[in-house]
């Protein structure tokens, strides 16, 4: 049995953080953005929850999006030292944060799913964390410029110069399927995402900056620019197979789209990580499970303009003091 009065106030302050990072976010993306993100919940849960194979994806997918947050979590030293036995308070807080899909899929009659994902989540909490970047003990010449210090910085970190040639290759050897590409660049999306999780200190900002929008745009630039030429490669495996010239530019654009406002949510929410991750992961769920409703489009237009407001405003405040 755990202690009821440890874990009580350790989920009363977590349930407190996440009233302030709501907060941060503001009530009208939060409702834009958390109906979009139900509604596209809901359409996969239909789509894979009625199919025989598919709904055992869910609670793998589930499980492996906390098992990422968990990795990334900043507070794991903290509560090691503080609260050794902190791991339990860990397992009933994914748990918690699980049980919404698990009574998804009991709503679509999949019981033994629902008990995967229940099973699963409490044991992410005994994940060890990512281990810190090890490139001061092994320096190597990055082949991205030192402007673009989030590439630097990110590919070493996720080690994404390895995965990325292993992705484009398997999306050749499969090039007959039409989704081996898609996979491809759904996977090395999350991958260059991962590398705009983290913000820059506040001098390095300071230094690279003359004015919001210019740093704004050369960011933009930078970012989009090596995200073009790395998903290259997929597009044009995607052109080859039956996709036609239109449906490439389309997922092409989209895919840089989804990026951009990655790396608004970044600059929008700094310097908490926290609030960064979590705006990064409702931007990239929404728009890749939500792309279908007809809502979508006004809904990322206004969120993207809501974005790049607040991160100019972030920004200069930044510059200011």
């Amino acid at each position: 049995m755990l202690p009821a009065a440890p874990l009580a106030a350790y989920l009363r302050l977590r349930l407190r953080l996440l009233a302030r990072l709501l907060c941060e976010i503001g009530w009208w993306r939060l409702v834009l953005g958390g109906a979009m993100l139900g509604l596209g919940l809901l359409q996969a849960l239909a789509s894979l929850g009625g199919h025989p194979v598919g709904r055992w994806l869910l609670p793998l997918l589930g499980a492996g999006a906390l098992l990422g947050a968990h990795r990334q979590r900043a507070d794991l030293p903290f509560l090691a030292s503080a609260a050794p036995g902190f791991r339990p308070w860990l397992a009933v807080e994914y748990g918690l944060a699980a049980l919404p899909g698990a009574l998804g899929l009991l709503a679509v009659r999949g019981y033994g799913p629902a008990a995967l994902l229940l099973g699963l989540a409490p044991l992410v909490a005994w994940a060890p964390p990512a281990r810190a970047d090890a490139a001061t003990r092994h320096r190597w010449r990055s082949p991205f410029r030192s402007e673009a210090f989030e590439w630097v910085g990110g590919m070493r970190a996720t080690k994404g110069l390895w995965l990325w040639p292993i992705l484009v290759a398997l999306a050749t050897w499969q090039r007959a399927q039409p989704l081996a590409p898609v996979a491809g660049l759904l996977l090395w999306l999350l991958v260059v995402a991962a590398c705009y999780g983290i913000p820059e200190p506040s001098p390095m900002l300071t230094l690279a900056a003359r004015t919001p929008r210019q740093f704004l745009r050369r960011r933009l630039a930078l970012g989009l620019g090596y995200a073009a030429a790395t998903a290259a490669p997929f597009w044009l495996l995607l052109g080859l197979g039956s996709a036609g010239g239109g449906a490439v530019l389309a997922v092409a654009l989209f895919w840089l789209w989804l990026l951009s406002m990655v790396i608004l949510c970044k600059y929008a929410f700094y310097p908490v990580v926290g609030h960064i991750r979590s705006t990064q992961g409702l931007v990239l769920a929404v728009g890749l499970l939500g792309a279908w409703h007809p809502a979508y489009p006004p809904v990322m237009l206004a969120a993207a303009g809501g974005l790049v407001w607040q991160s100019q405003r972030r920004l200069r405040a930044v510059l200011a003091t």
